[in-house]
C-alpha cells in the first residue's frame, strides 16, 4: 500500500511533523503525540489493519527523508536524517498507541456486549424481538429451534479458561462456522447449536468431557424460538442436578431419556407422601433408613441381581439377602415381588429427589 491509497486523514500533518523535527532536531511535543494517538484510535475504526498503516507511515517517512535538503557535511547530513527518524518513531508508536488503545477497547465492549447477550439469551430477560435481532450478530437463527448443552467439570470455567480455548479450537477446527455459540455460565460450558446438528452437540459433549478431565455433559432438547433456548438450556441444568441427586454417573446426559423423573416429582406432595409410606418405617430400623435405603439404592441400579448388588456395597450376598429380609419385614414390602418391587423403586427414586431421609419431608 502507498501513501496514495491512504485516506489522507490518517496521515494528516504527519510530514510537516518529520520535516519541522529534522532542521531542530527536537523531539515531538506533546499536542503533537496527542494528535497522533487520536489520529491512530480514528484508524483503528478504518478497513485497514495496523500493518497496513505502518507501512504507508514508512512509505510517508521515504518520501520525506528524499525530499529533505541535506547539508553538504556528511555528519551534518546524518544529524538531519537521524533527526527525522527519531521523529518518525515517536509518531509512528503515538500512532500505535492510539490504534491498539482503541482496538482493546473496542474488544472489551465486544466482550461486554456478548456476555449481556448471553445472559439474556439463557434467561429470557429481554424483549425477544430484540433479542433475535441481536443474535444474528453472535451467529444465531433464533427463528430456528436450537439445543444446548451444559459441560461441568470439577473447576469453574470462564472465557478465557484453557479448558474454553481447548473445547473452541475443537468445535472450530471440525465444523467452521456452523451458527453455534460457546460460552460459559456460572463456572460451566455452554454450547447453544441448531437443533437439527446433533452431530455438533455430540462433538462438544466428547471434547468438554475430555478436557474437564471427565466432567460430566447434559444435553437440553431442541425447541424453537429465544424462549426455546432458555428452555433447553433449564432442561440441561436439570438434568445435571438429577444425576448429582440420583449418582448418574454417565459422562453425557440427554434430557429426553429422564423426562421420567420430572414426571415423578410433578406432584411433590404425592411423591412425599409415598416416601413416608413406604419408606417412613426404615427410620426404626437399627442404624436407621440409610444403610437400608442404600441397600435398596443398590439392589434396583444392580437389575435386581442380588450377587452385582453385594458387590458393589462390598457385601457377601448372604449379608445383602439379610438386609433385604430387613426390608420386607419393616416395610411390609418384598423387594423380591415384582408387585411389591415397583411401589418400592420408586420411592426409593422420590426419596433421592427429595434428599430422604437426610431432609424431613
Amino acid at each position: 500500500m502507498t501513501q496514495r491509497e491512504l485516506p489522507e486523514e490518517y496521515v494528516d500533518g504527519y510530514a510537516d511533523i518529520l520535516i519541522d523535527a529534522s532542521a531542530t532536531g527536537r523531539r515531538l511535543s506533546r499536542d503533537e503525540l496527542d494528535s497522533r494517538r487520536s489520529l491512530g484510535e480514528r484508524a483503528a475504526r478504518s478497513p485497514y489493519g495496523l500493518r497496513q498503516l505502518v507501512v504507508a507511515h514508512l512509505a510517508a517517512t521515504r518520501a520525506v527523508a528524499n525530499s529533505l535538503p541535506l547539508p553538504p557535511s556528511g555528519r551534518e547530513a546524518r544529524a538531519v536524517m537521524d533527526s527525522a527518524l527519531a521523529a518518525a518513531e515517536q509518531a509512528v508508536d503515538a500512532f500505535a498507541e492510539g490504534y491498539e488503545r482503541a482496538q482493546r477497547l473496542a474488544v472489551r465492549q465486544e466482550e461486554a456486549a456478548r456476555r449481556e447477550f448471553i445472559d439474556d439469551l439463557l434467561y429470557g430477560r429481554s424483549d425477544l424481538g430484540r433479542l433475535s435481532e441481536r443474535a444474528e450478530h453472535f451467529g444465531l437463527r433464533l427463528a430456528h429451534a436450537h439445543a444446548v448443552a451444559v459441560a461441568a467439570g470439577p473447576e469453574r470455567y470462564d472465557d478465557l479458561h484453557p479448558v474454553t480455548r481447548l473445547v473452541e479450537f475443537a468445535l472450530n477446527s471440525r465444523f467452521g462456522d456452523r451458527r453455534t455459540l460457546l460460552a460459559t455460565k456460572a463456572g460451566r460450558l455452554i454450547c447453544v447449536a441448531p437443533g437439527d446438528r446433533s452431530d455438533v452437540l455430540d462433538h462438544f459433549a466428547k471434547r468438554a468431557h475430555d478436557a474437564t478431565g471427565g466432567g460430566q455433559v447434559a444435553v437440553g432438547r431442541p425447541h424453537p424460538g429465544a424462549g426455546g433456548v432458555v428452555h433447553s438450556y433449564e432442561e440441561a441444568l436439570n438434568a445435571l442436578e438429577l444425576a448429582e441427586k440420583m449418582g448418574l454417573d454417565a459422562p453425557v446426559l440427554r434430557s429426553e431419556d429422564l423426562l421420567v423423573f420430572p414426571v415423578l416429582t410433578r406432584d411433590r406432595q404425592a411423591m412425599a407422601d409415598l416416601v413416608r409410606t413406604t419408606l417412613g418405617p426404615l427410620r426404626e430400623a437399627r442404624g436407621g433408613a440409610r444403610p437400608l435405603l442404600d441397600t435398596l439404592t443398590a439392589y434396583f441400579d444392580a437389575g435386581c441381581n442380588a450377587a452385582e448388588a453385594a458387590r458393589r456395597l462390598s457385601l457377601s450376598v448372604r449379608a445383602l439377602t439379610y438386609r433385604l429380609e430387613r426390608i420386607h419385614r419393616c416395610t411390609g414390602a418384598d423387594p423380591a415381588d415384582p408387585m411389591h418391587r415397583y411401589t418400592l423403586q420408586t420411592a426409593v427414586i422420590g426419596a433421592r429427589l427429595l434428599d430422604w431421609p437426610e431432609r424431613e419431608l
